[in-house]
């Protein structure tokens, strides 16, 4: 999903999905009569695209769009469509309702190109349908990415799935695959031209794998619950810009735990913001039975934002963290809370934890200066991670971002960012998509894709005179652009 984001048509991976998928069965099959099932979507404008290539190959072909043609929703998918209807040679079947589709005798190979890897639930009519037809016919059988009717990730078949002979997948074999072999047959991974590196740019796709559709029976609370803990005198607009990111975001409640005098302050500044009043002019460890009885009602918790580093603060933050930890919260660690994490001697091992250092927090983190080579920083980010058993998300020009394991790269974001704020909303997406549930690592890269593509919008708008609420206001639109991108 990425690729189109960094400079790869969608187009161009059609053309290449189609033509691989006919290669390969030519490698097989020298000719014949041969029908291509297709759906409305890009696999089956994949489809359109590899029935044009068998044509030229010298086989007999025709086009079965199981749909109605005003329904295919790519555009690319639509003009390699409109291209084959003009091909005379090429016979093309429409039906919306499977049923009705002729019966096909004497078929050399037959294409399953109705739905690949965008499967939601079990197989409904006419799909269902034309998977039997597909299952009944004689023809060598190949399956373009993945057999309709198999989860790409599981590998489950979803009520009925097409049996194939022969699978061509793109670019990566999806991991359902190899538990799907009676359903796969051969499995051959066709390369389409994406270049490897752009596997660990964070991009669109990443946005779209922590978008929730919000269905009309939706309840307050289905969204996820947020407790930000932070502020102080000094800094009372930290965990209030988390708390406004968070919400725009799409979190459905957001808290904010803040000193007293401070909280009243943060009340002032928006309606949407639901403080929690602590003793004390600062967090302290007489704090830490309130918030502790506040972790069975949220889904997730951002420590840190606004908090100071008084002596009594990192002994309640370090309670907190144990409170955390046996609550099996998701939690993430900026500022204040991350510079205190990162003197205790003990480790606090926490299942779903966000680390989000600048490069001075890193150094506290590693204890040692960050490089400024990219690669080399990119290792200490990865190697720190694995060994806090986190996901470490380094800030910078280029976002760094790494679970231990998997390293991306985040490229939003302008010089207008360095004022003080953008690291407390971006704190707040992330916070949000980790109370909605969603993976650390997964969270961690949407969120800085957001926070930067946000930056973006206004600074195309504003210049770099930016304050962080310009930001607060653009990330719907940037997520909104992102998914439809994704």
């Amino acid at each position: 999903m990425n690729a189109q984001y960094f400079g790869i048509s969608e187009s161009q991976l059609m053309e290449n999905a189609g033509k691989a998928v006919a290669d390969e069965i030519h490698k097989r099959i020298k000719g014949g009569r041969c029908v291509v099932f297709c759906g409305c979507g890009k696999n089956g404008g994949d489809g359109f695209v590899a029935a044009r290539h068998l044509s030229s190959l010298g086989f007999q072909v025709t086009v079965v769009l199981v749909g109605k043609e005003k329904e295919i929703g790519s555009r690319c998918a639509q003009a390699n469509w409109s291209t084959i209807k003009k091909v005379r040679g090429i016979d093309k079947i429409v039906s919306y309702d499977s049923s009705l589709i002729p019966g096909f005798k004497k078929v050399d190979v037959v294409v399953d190109a109705l739905l690949g890897i965008n499967i939601k639930g079990s197989l409904r009519a006419p799909l269902l349908q034309a998977v039997n037809m597909i299952n009944d016919m004689k023809g060598y059988k190949v399956a373009v990415d993945v057999p309709t009717g198999i989860d790409p990730d599981s590998g489950r078949v979803m009520g009925a799935a097409v049996k194939a002979d022969l699978t061509v997948t793109y670019h990566k074999l999806k991991v359902g695959l190899p538990k799907a072999k009676r359903y796969a047959g051969e499995v051959v991974v066709h390369s389409i031209g994406i270049p490897l590196d752009i596997e660990s740019y964070v991009g669109p796709g990443d946005v779209h794998l922590v978008t929730k559709e919000r269905p009309p029976e939706a309840h307050k609370g289905d969204f996820g619950k947020l407790l930000i803990i932070g502020g102080s005198e000094l800094y009372s607009g930290a965990p209030a810009l988390a708390a406004l990111a968070a919400l725009r975001t799409g979190v459905d409640m957001a808290y904010i735990a803040a000193p007293e005098t401070t909280a009243y302050e943060i009340s002032s500044m928006s309606p949407s913001l639901i403080t929690i009043k602590l003793r004390g002019s600062h967090l302290n460890t007489r704090n830490v039975a309130t918030i502790g009885g506040w972790l069975d009602r949220v889904d997730g918790v951002i420590l840190g934002p606004g908090l100071g580093t008084h002596r009594d603060t990192a002994r309640a933050v370090n309670d907190i963290l144990l409170a955390v930890k046996k609550a099996n919260t998701p939690l993430l660690l900026d500022a204040d809370g991350l510079k205190i994490f990162a003197t205790i001697e003990r480790r606090i091992k926490i299942p779903k934890l966000v680390l989000t250092p600048h490069a001075g927090e890193l150094k506290l983190l590693i204890r040692k200066e960050p490089s400024k080579e990219l690669e080399v920083r990119a290792d200490q980010v990865k190697k720190s991670a694995k060994e806090y058993g986190a996901t470490v998300l380094l800030k910078g020009p280029i976002d760094v971002i790494s679970d231990g394991v998997k390293v991306k790269y985040n490229f939003t974001g302008n010089p207008g960012m360095t004022v003080g704020g953008t690291g407390d909303t971006l704190s707040g997406i992330i916070g949000a998509f980790l109370a909605q549930g969603f993976d650390a690592f997964e969270s961690a890269c949407s969120g800085a894709f957001i926070n930067g593509a946000a930056g973006d919008l206004a600074a195309r708008e504003l210049g770099y005179h930016l304050v962080p609420t310009d930001i607060v206001e653009r990330i719907p639109r940037a997520m909104k652009e992102s998914v439809d991108l994704g």
